[in-house]
């Protein structure tokens, strides 16, 4: 990243074809690029205005566009910005972003640049800017909703109000240390204890989570496992609504693990399907078997493909994967005969992955698993490692200040928390993270 005194410029927007293209600049020199491309016809702050756009040195007509003048610190970044709204023509985007490199001083922007100077400016904290790229990258509902919340702040002021408290803390206990001729209150250090113990138990409450954030983000992993020729090729292209997976009628087509993103009930899903459980001496069979426990092993929900064809005959491999996070599921509605299919006191899914029949009630069934492990009920979230790491530092701070004999001991123990949690908002000095924040922005972000 540059300097901060240069301006930088970069299309919002997708990139592509479309109907508008929103070019935005932030920095010192907005204006003056703005009054270039105008001839100096600056609009009024925050109000939409049609302008000629031309090229500063010729004077060529190079768009028909809407302006919006945003001086600082009243903007995203907290330094002028200003937006053109343009024709969606890559001719257009091009030809505006080559008459803006030729002005001094402006640079195309580097991904995530916007926002990592909104939080330069204090516009937001780390929490919040990480909810931008979180809200650009969401596919579904709930990892919308989540990445709003976390933008509104929900995440930041959990931890800005421990913080606090950890500061009012410290400053008790550095009175104590310094001004121990001054008789402050003998029940400052029970005091003390019992406000570790609280935030401790806070903390711990906050961390014992199932990881839901984080799979929110990433979307829950299922797994679909059963012998050969059970049908469970023919599941994942009737739930993905797309030939993701070759069928056939011979055995073992199936050798890697395929995967395909869906959207369940309004939660993010990585759907895989697997090889056929059996034993086989093909090397190449054999490797897709591994591959398929190994996913069965690490999955969030199994679905257990079962062979109507053989009902009430059972596959003993696929049963042997069968526990409370799997969805029974008996393919060939026709050939097996039965309503509501049991296996070991579970009530399975009759279906025909031929005609769809059933399919409905397993999405349904599907559903409520994911929703009751990814729903986040309102509550604040961890949403990524990061995070995780800096509250579990925060909390084994807090445990060693807990158990400390001394009061120095118990300060320094509790100063390293507070700075533990302000690695998470940016209250601290961040600089070795932010590289690694921002990268994964988009351009225009």
């Amino acid at each position: 990243m540059g300097p901060i005194e240069e301006t930088i410029f970069a299309v919002a927007t997708g990139v592509g074809r479309a109907a508008v293209a929103v070019m935005r600049l932030s920095g010192p020199d907005a204006g003056a690029a703005l009054d270039a491309l105008t001839r100096g016809g600056r609009p009024q702050a925050r109000r939409a205005t049609r302008v000629t756009l031309r090229h500063p040195f010729g004077g060529e007509s190079l768009d028909q566009a809407l302006v919006l003048w945003f001086p600082a610190p009243g903007s995203y970044t907290g330094e002028d910005v200003v937006e053109f709204h343009l024709h969606g023509g890559r001719a257009v985007v091009q030809a505006v972003a080559e008459a803006l490199v030729s002005l001094p001083r402006l640079r195309p922007a580097e991904p995530g640049e916007f926002t990592r100077r909104a939080f330069a400016a204090g516009k937001l904290d780390l929490t919040e800017a990480e909810a931008v790229a979180d809200l650009v990258d969401a596919d579904t509902a709930a990892q919308r909703r989540q990445a709003l919340r976390q933008l509104g702040g929900e995440l930041g002021r959990l931890y800005d109000g421990w913080r606090e408290r950890l500061i009012r803390l410290l400053a008790h206990l550095e009175a104590a240390i310094d001004f121990p001729e001054e008789d402050l209150p003998g029940e400052l250090d029970r005091g003390a204890r019992a406000e570790l113990s609280a935030l401790i138990s806070d903390l711990d409450r906050h961390l014992v989570d199932g990881r839901r954030g984080e799979r929110l983000r990433d979307g829950l992993s299922v797994a679909i496992i059963g012998p050969p020729n059970a049908g469970k090729s023919s599941l994942l292209n009737r739930l993905a609504r797309r030939e993701a997976a070759i069928v056939s009628a011979q055995s073992g087509t199936t050798r890697d693990v395929i995967e395909v993103h869906l959207d369940i009930a309004g939660y993010p899903v990585i759907l895989a399907d697997t090889a056929g459980l059996r034993d086989s001496t093909d090397a190449v069979e054999s490797e897709g078997i591994r591959r398929a426990l190994a996913r069965a092993a690490t999955a969030d929900i199994k679905i257990a493909v079962f062979d109507g064809a053989c009902w009430p005959i059972t596959d003993a491999a696929t049963v042997g994967l069968v526990d409370d996070d799997t969805l029974v599921v008996v393919n060939k509605l026709d050939r097996h005969g039965e309503a509501v299919p049991m296996l070991g006191g579970r009530a399975g899914i009759g279906v025909s992955a031929r005609s769809g029949a059933g399919l409905d009630t397993v999405l349904a069934r599907l559903g409520v698993m994911v929703a009751a492990r990814l729903d986040t009920a309102g509550r604040p979230t961890l949403t990524r490692v990061r995070h995780r790491v800096a509250i579990e530092a925060c909390r084994g701070a807090l445990v060693r200040a807990a158990g400390a004999p001394l009061p120095e001991l118990v300060a320094e123990d509790v100063r390293l928390a507070v700075r533990a949690l302000g690695r998470v908002t940016g209250r601290v000095a961040v600089d070795e993270v932010l590289d690694v924040i921002f990268r994964e922005f988009c351009i225009g972000k």
